[in-house]
């Protein structure tokens, strides 16, 4: 069966892509996400990381996309880069209500647990993580690791055993990042995120500078092997964000990629 494949942007709200010409002159921000929605058919919000979400919210949020619209939410960063010993659990139960209009109306492709690159893998960082994932059981989770010391064997058996996604990484080749690695540890779900490979920029303290990358074709197309090779035969759906906001780049090679693997990626109806 072929994978059900969704592809985006990490987050849609820029207002450098109305000078690069992604959004119309004159576009709110307020009305991004429809016009970010004739194009793509999910996108990985950037928002929840830095504030906690409220069901509201997504609930209009979903009323200004199709029907066929998927979302990833990144879990907020009280949970990951800044935790507090006596508040996460609290924490989890309110962006797990904040969450609940994406659960059920079925539109929730996962909870992106993005862990800082200094969170290395001792006794207690393990213990942590593994209390996260308890406490957010039941929904569909994925993990990007920043920091090489969870390239390990009984990490990926563990995410296995659990049904979480290893979230597959494509940065630059630094000996102190996560690696690019071929192991899908869900046959329910891949998650591909694309950061570019600015290795010049990647520690300039700018986030302008450290995402901006323009994936050439041969890039894009050697992107699209791998994926049909390596990710796709191993899972039943897929997701793939591009993270190189910088100048409109990410919707740019977004669009190349699925054209390459022949992907509409237009929302017009259910997949």
């Amino acid at each position: 069966m072929a994978t059900a494949l969704f592809m985006g942007t990490s987050g849609y709200s820029y207002g450098e892509w109305v000078d690069a010409g992604i959004y119309p002159q004159g576009t709110h921000a307020a009305n991004m996400l429809p016009r970010y929605a004739e194009n793509f058919m999910a996108t990985e919000l950037n928002y929840t990381w830095y504030q906690m979400p409220k069901a509201p919210s997504l609930t209009r949020m979903l009323d200004q996309v199709p029907e066929a619209f998927r979302f990833a939410v990144k879990l907020t960063r009280t949970m990951t880069h800044e935790v507090h010993k006596t508040a996460w659990v609290k924490e989890a139960m309110m962006f797990r209500q904040g969450i609940a209009p994406l659960v059920e109306g079925e539109r929730l492709l996962s909870v992106l647990i993005q862990l800082p690159p200094y969170f290395q893998r001792t006794p207690d960082r393990r213990s942590y993580l593994a209390a996260l994932l308890d406490e957010l059981a039941g929904l569909p989770l994925a993990v990007e690791f920043r920091h090489p010391s969870w390239v390990n064997e009984r990490v990926f058996s563990e995410l296995a055993r659990r049904r979480i996604t290893l979230v597959t990484v494509d940065a630059p080749e630094l000996p102190y990042l996560f690696p690019r690695l071929d192991t899908v540890t869900n046959p329910d779900l891949f998650y591909l995120r694309l950061h570019g490979r600015n290795s010049q920029g990647w520690r300039s303290g700018s986030m302008q500078k450290q995402f901006d990358y323009d994936y050439s074709e041969p890039e894009l197309r050697e992107l699209a092997a791998f994926m049909e090779t390596t990710l796709m035969p191993e899972a039943e759906t897929g997701v793939v964000f591009f993270n190189n906001h910088v100048r409109g780049q990410a919707p740019k090679n977004c669009l190349r990629l699925g054209a390459i693997l022949g992907n509409n990626q237009t929302p017009q109806s259910e997949p």
